[in-house]
């Protein structure tokens, strides 16, 4: 079908109420190189995941791109699939989607050429089998190896049975001083969406660095370790933990055994490092 010819079609089926929703979720193609982070949001987040290859994008008449931010124009993009990377099932060979674009330094429309290599993280549309709509503004990526690769590594970790659970709140809190001075154990428990158990702990010794840990079973492993960057467990804590204990936490605990969990908990956050996000900031 030639390019007019698309067009008059989008345009036909929009004016009847069917085929591609132009008013689905604006995306447009982000700078390439998303953080650990901001591949783990999107990664969980939408239940397919696919590099594509575009064959065609077409911009849609202002009167169907409805929505549109301003310096972004909507186009109708068809790409073929190069490999599926999360999907509940098989996907055709060819899709569609809906992408803002923004305009250039000079105001004129962007372009998508042909063979444009991009990861979707998207959403079947029901009843429409060719279709995809990406799941935010900005969940259309530029491709890369090592961006695929770290998608890929992500689900990979999400979908093993013991995969590391979300923390939605910490629970309770206790420090326990040991038989000589300077040592001391602290322990954090976490309450995560599952229901699955997680905990902290903080070891000090006198003479030794304070050594801590993370456990994802009832009885706190002996033989359990920090989590290494840039791992599932890794982003859970570090972008899943608040910044401060919450004062419930420590109910139970004296004034001095309180600043010694608190001090234990900056601690952990510190090792963990940051949980850069750079979406919306592009």
């Amino acid at each position: 079908m030639t390019v007019a010819g698309i067009m008059a079609t989008l345009l036909i089926a929009s004016s009847l109420g069917y085929g591609l929703d132009l008013q689905a979720t604006p995306a447009p193609v982000p700078a390439p190189g998303p953080s650990y982070a901001d591949a783990a949001d999107l990664a969980l987040a939408a239940p397919v995941a696919v590099h594509v290859r575009v064959v065609r994008a077409i911009p849609v008449r202002a009167r169907g791109a409805v929505g549109v931010a301003p310096g972004h124009r909507r186009f109708y993009v068809e790409g073929d699939v190069v490999s599926l990377i999360r999907s509940a099932g098989p996907l055709p060979t060819r899709l569609a989607w809906l992408v803002d674009l923004p305009d250039d330094s000079r105001g004129r429309a962007a372009r998508l050429p042909r063979r444009t290599e991009l990861l979707l993280l998207a959403a079947p549309v029901p009843g429409r089998p060719n279709e995809l709509r990406l799941i935010a503004s900005d969940a259309q990526l530029a491709y890369t190896p090592a961006t695929a690769e770290r998608l890929r590594a992500i689900l990979r970790e999400a979908s093993a049975p013991d995969a590391a659970p979300r923390i939605v709140a910490i629970g309770r809190a206790f420090h326990v001083p040991g038989a000589v001075a300077g040592e001391s154990e602290t322990q954090i428990f976490l309450q995560t969406q599952s229901g699955r158990p997680v905990s902290l702990s903080v070891l000090r010794r006198p003479g030794e660095q304070p050594r801590w840990a993370v456990s994802l079973a009832e009885i706190v492993d002996e033989n359990a370790a920090a989590p290494r960057p840039e791992t599932l467990l890794w982003y859970r804590l570090a972008c899943g933990l608040p910044r401060a204990l919450p004062a419930q936490s420590l109910a139970e605990a004296t004034r001095e055994e309180a600043a010694a969990i608190a001090a234990d908990y900056r601690l952990v956050l510190g090792s963990l490092g940051p949980c850069v996000r750079t979406r919306g900031r592009r």
